[in-house]
């Protein structure tokens, strides 16, 4: 079983941040002044730096870049160990090989697995875009993760672009350090390598910080980079990635059609084909790896592995799914349980509420954490304010879409993660004028918001000597702000590593624990089943167990029990001698 990350005892880090910040805005409210000549002199530098706009882009991407290698000691890389790591690895190596899928292996009865296809071909059931970046960082840096470290670091640049484009410079670099010290170097979107947060993102952070540029001068870049933007959307999160491009088709029409300041339409037309071409070139693509992956262009990824192991629907009005046929019981608790906890509640009339203002606060507590809720209590002036009118019409529709889904998980609404942040910045400026009493409380309650911030990031890095504890995994992974990779995924990488040091090749037949949680998923492969050194799979009956040792007899075949902790690996005995249990 996997072991958490940090110790059980000590102050919850996210008790620190509620302390810091209640301590932040009393002392804002009892000592309004307090260093306020120094926070000017920090300021004042500070725009001048973000008077130069493609510095300040530059400066926020590199700052992700070096800081997230810089904590490297204390937040190291990390090993696969959620479904979604191996399922897009497993992409990621198929595409490394040259192919966009794989053949289904002889015996995949016995590596079927949690979000993997083995029919019509074996494959990842994802989109494309985050085993692209993986197989990209592998192949120029030597390990995926360095792709998803350079998309990270894009995606904060590209924040700070977009929010350039709709806020003034000072408080745009603000938000890229924001968004660094957020979202770049402790939530799952840099420390796992699932769900493509962070190049949804920044597909998003293109598509907005494109459109006012666009619309101001009609400029080939925009409109290249709006494109971008766009097939990065196509590529990880589609249907968010609509929902936030339909409110731009929409301004743009409108803007096309009777905008005052809108070019001729053979220029429109001339600056329109280039980003018409890239879109029309990656949404052909896409179809063309459908057609080879899941076996026809119109079957987009998820279909084929939903429709073969899934009970539940995606949206409310929908029935859950008659139960398969499993052949594992791992398979059958993970969709038949785990998946389905949520169902009842949601599509009741009691609790659809309830659970939506759950994935609200979710998603809100994933960006924000605590320290920047505070700034919220000017919500209603932002909402307002014509500045930022069409970013908060973009989350309205955002809304109504996730309203309709069963499931939030934050990377969902990646796509618009800069209309967050432009929001909440606006909130700040509103609040930053705030004077109750003619004293300058407002200000200061920003000024110790942005510290707070920062000295809960170096706190976070040294939560392991101090003491701290974070939340456990799996609970960290999704709703937690502060989550780091820990030691999650040790003990598969273990036995792996000891199996790679032996001599010959391996077989690895996995034998689980009934009580093991669902998403301690151990058996993954990597695309070419045959040719790999160590090859895992899971324990059957015996005439199976016996077929697959006959079909390996060149393996030298172990036993892994995950029973126990640390989980025992000893030689695989002859079938019969073996006690059937949970597979």
């Amino acid at each position: 079983m996997l072991q958490p990350s940090d110790s059980q005892g000590g102050v919850s880090l996210n008790l620190i941040e509620a302390g810091l910040t209640l301590i932040a805005m009393t002392a804002a409210f009892a000592w309004p002044r307090f260093a306020s000549s120094s926070f000017a002199r920090i300021e004042r530098a500070f725009g001048r730096l973000a008077r130069k706009k493609g510095t300040s882009v530059a400066v926020v991407g590199a700052a992700a870049v070096l800081i997230r290698l810089a904590i490297l000691p204390a937040c190291p890389i990390p090993l696969p160990f959620l479904p979604d790591d191996f399922s897009f690895l497993l992409a990621s190596d198929t595409f490394l090989h040259g192919r966009l899928a794989n053949p289904t292996p002889v015996m995949w009865v016995h590596f079927e697995t949690i979000h993997v296809d083995m029919k019509p071909t074996y494959m990842s059931m994802y989109f494309p875009g985050q085993a692209l970046v993986l197989a990209a960082g592998k192949l120029l840096f030597g390990h995926p993760w360095f792709g998803v470290l350079l998309t990270d670091a894009l995606m904060c640049a590209a924040i700070c672009w977009m929010l350039q484009a709709w806020l003034p410079p000072a408080w745009a670099l603000a938000g890229g350090l924001i968004a660094v010290v957020r979202l770049g170097l402790f939530t799952y979107w840099i420390n796992t390598y699932t769900g493509a947060g962070p190049i949804a993102a920044l597909g998003g952070a293109l598509v907005l910080g494109a459109l006012p540029r666009l619309m101001k001068t009609a400029r080939f870049r925009y409109g290249l980079l709006m494109g971008a933007g766009i097939v990065l959307l196509v590529m990880t999160r589609p249907y968010e990635g609509l929902l936030l491009c339909l409110p731009v088709a929409v301004v743009l029409g409108r803007w096309v059609l009777i905008g005052k300041n809108r070019p001729s339409m053979g220029v429109l037309l001339r600056r329109a084909a280039a980003p018409l071409a890239l879109t029309v070139a990656a949404g052909t693509w896409l179809g063309y790896y459908d057609y080879r992956a899941f076996g026809s262009p119109l079957t987009l990824p998820y279909n084929v592995d939903r429709a073969t192991y899934a009970m539940a629907p995606y949206y409310i009005w929908q029935s859950p799914r008659p139960m398969p046929n499993y052949r594992h019981e791992a398979l059958k608790r993970f969709y038949s349980k785990v998946e389905m906890r949520s169902i009842d509640k949601i599509q009741s009339l009691s609790g659809y509420v309830p659970q939506s203002l759950l994935k609200a606060v979710n998603g809100v507590l994933f960006f924000a954490g605590l320290a920047l809720l505070v700034p919220l209590v000017m919500i209603r002036r932002a909402l307002i304010d014509r500045r930022i009118r069409f970013l908060v019409f973009g989350l309205l529709i955002l809304t109504a879409g996730m309203a309709i889904e069963i499931y939030m998980i934050p990377h969902y609404l990646a796509p618009f993660t800069a209309a967050f942040y432009a929001i909440g910045l606006q909130c700040m400026r509103h609040l930053r004028v705030w004077t109750p009493g003619d004293q300058p409380v407002g200000i200061a309650m920003v000024r110790l918001i942005f510290t707070v911030c920062f000295i809960l990031a170096g706190v976070r890095v040294c939560a392991g000597p101090l003491g701290i504890k974070l939340v456990e995994w799996p609970a960290s992974v999704w709703s937690n702000w502060w989550y780091g990779p820990g030691h999650f995924g040790t003990e598969r990488a273990r036995i792996e590593a000891l199996m790679d040091q032996m001599p010959g090749k391996q077989l690895a037949i996995v034998q689980y624990s009934p009580d093991r949680d669902s998403l301690d998923e151990w058996v993954y492969n990597r695309a070419d089943i045959d040719g790999s050194k160590v090859i895992w799979a899971r324990q059957m009956d015996a005439a199976d167990d016996e077929e697959l040792l006959e079909y390996y007899k060149d393996r030298k075949a172990w036993l892994v029990q995950m029973g126990t902790e640390p989980a025992t690996v000893s030689p695989y005995p002859l079938p019969a001698q073996v006690p059937l249990s949970s597979h």
